[in-house]
């Protein structure tokens, strides 16, 4: 079994993940292969939170050239994490407000 940490790999900061924060809704880089019960239970390990629901993405890697030289970036997985109601929120982007 992984670590919790080797699962959740960082957050994702941008305008519209930090607009899902007041509705308790977090998003997250995630190991490929992790599942859903995998990425719920290592963020409630991490974080100290009760996790609600659990949505992934498969995020394909984007074509990029540099100069006539062209490859691909490297494909990811984002997880987005609803908490429960009674659940406090995550005190890392709360002082992103």
């Amino acid at each position: 079994m992984t670590n919790a940490h080797d699962i959740v790999i960082r957050p994702i900061i941008t305008e519209k993940s930090m607009a899902g924060i007041p509705n308790m809704r977090y998003t997250f880089a995630v190991a490929k292969d992790a599942n859903k019960i995998e990425i719920a239970k290592a963020v409630e390990s991490v974080f100290d939170v009760k996790v609600a629901k659990v949505n992934t993405i498969n995020v394909r890697g984007k074509m990029r050239r540099q100069g006539r030289f062209e490859g691909y970036t490297p494909s990811w997985k984002k997880a987005i994490v609803t908490l429960k109601k009674n659940s406090k929120p995550i005190s890392f982007f709360e002082g992103m407000f």
